[in-house]
């Protein structure tokens, strides 16, 4: 792995980038303790409220099969919350149907539209046999919807249909699926067992002066890495003119900057050997928020990852919101091979950047792309990775390719390249090639 070094130009920001070395002898994740989690009864910023769903139709017409009753909750007087999301016990379990959500406005009484939750998140998890995957914590889990400040909410849970024909809870509302004779109802798959809803407050940012066992002796940390030009990126790296193909590092928001509570995270960090590949994601939380909102968003996401979907951290490695502002997503270093938590069974060797918004219908802002290219042309060039080129990753196990097949993918490429998922929105997709070309045109190639 390529050493790193720091030139004078980044000392005011080298605690947030360099991190103790590692040594790495071969891909395989390796893991080295940089913090301590919160002491035993401290609090730490926000709050999960965690709320069992219940069978929602009359027991006269539920399901010869109780599983496959619709499960949820009555409109409902909840604590404050922004972000909603639900589990269920098996992590490797599948939730095949309909997640609906309706939220009441915080001090106004005004209650939303129905919305639609994403059901299918585990595909944005650890690689089967990893520790973070086999640690015993981590539940299945839809993706987490923000809602904005609430104080109420109602949910409904509905299963696919078993059969072939086209699930009727996709194109109505909850009362006319409820309304709906019990002859008309198709039969439905089971869904699975311990489903709970989460109601995650962001909270404030931790106190400025709380810090981490690795930040011991250090004044304080960045609140973001700025922009360096090519000349001063290619010295912060190291980089001889022999190998000039990286671009100049962007703005980044550290984990400071957006409040990340380093006490709520796990300990130790996993890296890899080198970063091969970057795959593109959204976040699938919707579009309803405004880029002041993005740092409560990601610490919403942050939390239920880590509380509710027990995750280590935060699954990405950098986020990037509709205003086109880059995040350092999970700890470790920015320039360094983290492992992530982002494409199942691809995430050894490469890194994940998460789009916050929803673009399976909705276009992504131009400023969105354009950051993409900015962060895969200095990290891919870091690496020594071309964003037009294509390169080989090992499979640890998907839906798609089975555990230890050699794939063919691009540099850049989208979440569904590695994974049969939707992510990240069909609109989004349709984008990677405008940020190939811009991503390789800012490393001068």
């Amino acid at each position: 792995m390529r050493a790193y070094l720091a030139s004078a130009i980044g000392v005011a920001c080298t605690a947030a980038l360099v991190l103790p070395s590692v040594s790495v002898a071969s891909s395989a994740p390796l893991a080295t303790a940089v913090s301590a989690p919160a002491p035993a009864g401290e609090a730490l910023p926000g709050s999960t409220q965690s709320l069992p769903l219940t069978p929602l139709a009359p027991r006269s017409e539920r399901s010869a099969s109780p599983a496959a009753t619709p499960q949820g909750l009555a409109e409902r007087d909840v604590q404050p919350f922004s972000l909603v999301g639900v589990v269920w016990d098996d992590a490797s379990a599948e939730l095949d149907g309909t997640v609906q959500v309706r939220t009441r406005a915080a001090g106004r009484g005004t209650w939303s539209a129905w919305q639609h939750v994403e059901t299918h998140n585990s595909e944005h998890a650890a690689d089967p046999g990893t520790a973070e995957r086999d640690s015993g914590k981590v539940r299945g889990s839809t993706a987490p919807l923000w809602v904005g400040a609430s104080d109420g909410v109602e949910v409904r849970v509905q299963s696919a249909s078993g059969g072939p024909s086209e699930n009727p809870a996709q194109h109505e509302s909850p009362a006319q699926h409820e309304n709906a004779a019990p002859s008309e109802r198709a039969v439905r798959a089971p869904l699975p067992a311990g489903l709970r809803l989460e109601l995650v407050d962001p909270g404030a940012p931790p106190p400025a002066g709380s810090s981490d066992a690795a930040d011991a002796g250090r004044s304080s940390l960045a609140t973001e890495l700025p922009a360096l030009t090519r000349a001063e990126t290619e010295a912060d790296a190291g980089l001889v003119a022999a190998r000039p193909y990286i671009g100049p590092r962007p703005r980044i928001i550290t984990r400071k900057g957006w409040g990340a509570d380093e006490r709520m995270r796990e300990r130790k960090l996993g890296y890899t050997e080198t970063v091969k590949a970057a795959f593109v994601h959204h976040s699938a939380t919707g579009n309803n928020y405004s880029c002041g909102q993005a740092s409560s968003v990601l610490r919403s996401i942050y939390r239920y990852h880590v509380k509710s979907s027990g995750w280590r951290d935060f699954g990405y490695n950098f986020a990037v919101d509709k205003c086109g502002n880059i995040y350092e997503g999970r700890a470790g270093g920015v320039a360094k091979p983290v492992l992530g938590a982002h494409t199942l069974g691809f995430n050894t060797n490469s890194t994940g950047i998460a789009v916050i918004g929803t673009y399976t219908s909705s276009n992504p802002p131009a400023a969105a792309v354009n950051a993409i290219a900015r962060i895969t042309a200095w990290k891919l060039g870091l690496h020594g990775a071309n964003p037009r080129a294509r390169t080989t990753l090992k499979s640890g196990g998907g839906n798609l390719y089975k555990k230890g097949a050699n794939v063919r993918l691009h540099v850049i490429s989208g979440h569904r390249d590695g994974f049969a998922t939707e992510c990240p929105g069909g609109r989004l997709y349709n984008k990677l090639g405008t940020a190939r070309s811009s991503s390789a045109r800012l490393q001068g190639r």
